[in-house]
């Protein structure tokens, strides 16, 4: 297959890429968005250094006629986002759009755009999925290339491109010489090499992956004949922290590092959800992180000199000890260097004061002009001292030592020396000050520029949250109790169901539980709004949750800040008359959410929910006698009806599960059968009686599988049952059904 590479030169992605192609045998060519030929690759069949806005891209993709194009994106060094982000911005998207252009006339080969985890700024709880919006709040970078995805999807709507983009999880990988990276890996070890210390905070979480990894993975996808999908997110979903990959980084350096907690505020985490591409493509992480990190180490290790500068402290004695002789060095070779000059230029003199073509050419003077506009005013004061020495030793050669002293012109020619070398050493000093001055005062605007995007960052997050207060009115306790209040609506039997749903409206979690406490250790799952609300399972022991019932027993909201994945994000227990009655789970929402303020709204919720629930639990005993056949725990018939058709919607609409089983027997003693009966089900499970006399027994929270197991314990009881998908009986003499469409 014929690639096209388009990105900048002195790039380890490029390289990787560049090896991974010729390996399997393809041809590789390169565009470089460069007129420059900056750098070599033996390994490109064809290489063209055009700018990316030039109008032959469209004349090279005609010519090469590649299978695939691939755009390096936000891994394409030909943008400097630090110095000039926003002239960079409006070139990246200019270029894009020509070289999307040219392939959209040139041919019919597959376009591959890269893009990285920078598109989303915000905090995430979850691993964020391909469907996820994007937030590019982190700067120009992340501005340019979340525009460039929108750009490329546009082309493939509109102009029916093959179109793929694979979004890379903070890919990190050995860096080349001297030049720095911008992943997280490479940063704390660089600290680690300067000042001898590494600043981790440990409630920053993210993944990364290794750059022979992503490259592995992204060929796969790029090779693939027809992908399902446009987007990928390739990451190796491994979470890890700060503090985690600076014990890493420490213990794979020889000399003595210090790690330095700096976790403070909110903490931030960002996790590409990389089940796509599994699903669909084969994925295989060969390089962990001990490993990756430790070739990241001894590779900076072994060129520290272009990467560390001789006043960095560094890490250890030993490397501290070795940096101190090398500035010693280096402030000692420029007086080497000008003795050893010195000599020729000696030579030169007293050749030149012999011949009468050059015996007006005065070598010591540009002798002192030389060091003076190499090394500036100390070292030109050294050579004019050096000159003056050389220029009476020569004089001493047919005058004596007090003749050269008495003489005037010695004075002259010693001062013009000294003036003209002490000036313009001081100018060239004066020169190298400026210009110092100027890059530090560069250095420190762009620090500033990176802090105020940082708190501009924070700042819209906060303007996010407030407009949508605003807009939503989620603060507002007449909203929220507006919301609550429409549980009054519903039936008694229904209102737990419905609860459910609520809390997940006025919380926004997709994935909300309701447990019942059955007594004071095990809780029974009544009613969920997902799968991934239902984890835990049909039964819970709370009391052994010791993280989660210390909280919920003082009448705290438990919220999960160590992201233990065993346990919801949020809980709140709900009491009646100081017994915990109700546990209200919320097992996704933002980072954001998890706050003070988000657990006193769900206290809120859950007391109005609590008040609904007290209302049609009193109301329900208070129908007691007209609801269960006397002196038996067995509902009568139309109170029976009204409970399966209560669970049959809830369980249409996903909240819960259920199934009916009809005993079969003729045996018209009920008490006996509901006591023989009793034994063999839960407290949350119901007997009923319908008017044609036929018992019937409604499950919660049981699928029909497991249903089949009641039917064996009713067998073990003396009583035959199986299960049934309708409730039939008899109205008015006339056959009527309630169907529960049970799937199984």
């Amino acid at each position: 297959m014929n690639f096209l590479l388009i990105g900048g030169g002195s790039s380890s992605m490029m390289d990787a890429m560049i090896d991974k192609l010729n390996k399997c045998d393809h041809r590789v060519y390169l565009l470089t968005g460069r007129k420059e030929k900056l750098f070599s690759y033996k390994r490109v069949f064809e290489r063209y250094d055009f700018p990316y806005d030039d109008d032959s891209v469209k004349d090279i993709i005609e010519s090469v006629k590649p299978e695939v194009v691939l755009f390096m994106g936000a891994y394409d060094t030909n943008f400097d986002w630090y110095r000039a982000g926003r002239q960079e911005n409006a070139r990246y998207i200019t270029s894009l759009i020509n070289i999307l252009s040219a392939c959209s006339m040139g041919g019919n080969g597959r376009f591959v755009y890269l893009s990285s985890q920078e598109v989303y700024a915000d905090n995430y709880a979850y691993n964020v999925p391909e469907e996820e919006v994007v937030k590019p709040t982190g700067g120009y970078k992340s501005i340019a290339v979340a525009q460039g995805e929108e750009i490329c999807k546009n082309y493939q709507r509109t102009q029916g491109l093959d179109v793929l983009i694979l979004r890379l999880d903070h890919v990190y990988g050995v860096p080349k010489r001297g030049q720095e990276e911008t992943n997280p890996c490479f940063h704390m070890c660089l600290e680690g090499f300067r000042t001898g210390k590494i600043s981790v905070n440990n409630r920053k979480l993210f993944s990364m992956l290794f750059l022979k990894d992503a490259i592995e993975l992204a060929y796969k996808a790029v090779v693939a004949e027809k992908p399902d999908k446009i987007l990928y997110h390739i990451s190796s979903m491994d979470e890890i922290s700060e503090t985690q990959l600076g014990e890493i980084i420490k213990s794979q350096m020889k000399g003595s590092v210090e790690l330095v907690d700096t976790t403070v505020g909110e903490g931030h985490r960002l996790i590409l959800d990389g089940n796509r591409y599994k699903s669909e493509f084969e994925q295989k992480i060969f390089v962990n992180y001990q490993e990756g990190a430790g070739r990241v180490v001894r590779y900076i290790e072994r060129n520290l000199s272009s990467f560390v500068k001789a006043e960095d402290a560094g890490g250890g004695l030993g490397r501290r000890t070795w940096r101190t002789v090398k500035a010693v060095f280096r402030s000692i070779l420029p007086f080497v260097e000008n003795l050893v000059c010195f000599i020729p230029f000696f030579l030169l003199n007293n050749q030149a004061s012999a011949s009468r073509y050059f015996e007006r050419l005065d070598f010591y003077l540009l002798y002192v002009l030389l060091f003076a506009i190499v090394h500036g005013q100390q070292q030109a004061i050294v050579s004019a001292l050096l000159s003056v020495l050389g220029y009476f030793f020569r004089q001493t050669y047919d005058s004596s030592g007090l003749d050269v002293l008495l003489d005037y012109n010695t004075y002259v020619w010693t001062a013009q020396l000294f003036i003209v070398g002490m000036t313009v050493g001081y100018m060239r000093d004066r020169l190298d000050h400026i210009t110092g001055e100027k890059d530090e005062e560069i250095r420190y605007l762009r620090e500033r520029i990176v802090s105020i995007e940082d708190i501009n960052e924070s700042n819209v997050r906060m303007k996010q949250n407030f407009e949508a207060q605003l807009v939503n009115q989620r603060d507002s306790l007449g909203q929220i109790y507006q919301i609550t209040s429409s549980l009054e609506k519903y039936e008694p039997e229904e209102v737990l169901f419905y609860a459910a749903e609520v809390l997940k409206r006025l919380m926004k979690s997709n994935d909300v539980a309701i447990y019942v406490v059955a007594n004071r250790s095990y809780a029974r799952l009544f009613s969920s709004t997902s799968e991934n609300a239902r984890k835990l399972g049909n039964s819970i022991e709370y009391t052994a949750m010791e993280e989660m019932y210390d909280e919920l027993k003082e009448g705290r909201v438990y919220i999960n800040k160590s992201m233990n994945e065993k346990y919801p994000l949020m809980v709140h227990a709900v009491s009646v008359e100081g017994e915990m009655k109700l546990i209200l789970m919320l097992w996704s929402i933002p980072w954001q959410g998890m706050t003070l303020a988000e657990a006193n709204r769900l206290t809120i919720i859950g007391t109005l929910i609590e008040g609904a629930v007290v209302r049609a639990s009193r109301y329900l005993e208070a129908l007691r006698s007209n609801r269960y056949v006397e002196g038996m725990n067995v509902l009568k018939a139309d109170a029976f009806k009204n409970l399966a058709k209560a669970f049959f919607d809830a369980r249409d609409k996903g909240l819960t599960e259920c199934a009916l089983l009809e005993i079969l027997t003729e045996d018209q003693d009920y008490e006996k059968m509901a006591g023989a009966l009793r034994d063999s089900i839960r407290q949350t499970d119901y007997l009923g009686i319908l008017e044609n006399g036929k018992v019937y027994v409604l499950l919660s929270n049981t699928s029909e599988e497991n249903a089949l197991s009641v039917v064996e314990r009713f067998r073990n009881s003396g009583y035959e049952s199986c299960p049934r998908k309708e409730l039939y009986y008899d109205t008015d003499e006339r056959r009527v059904h309630f169907s529960g469409n049970i799937t199984g």
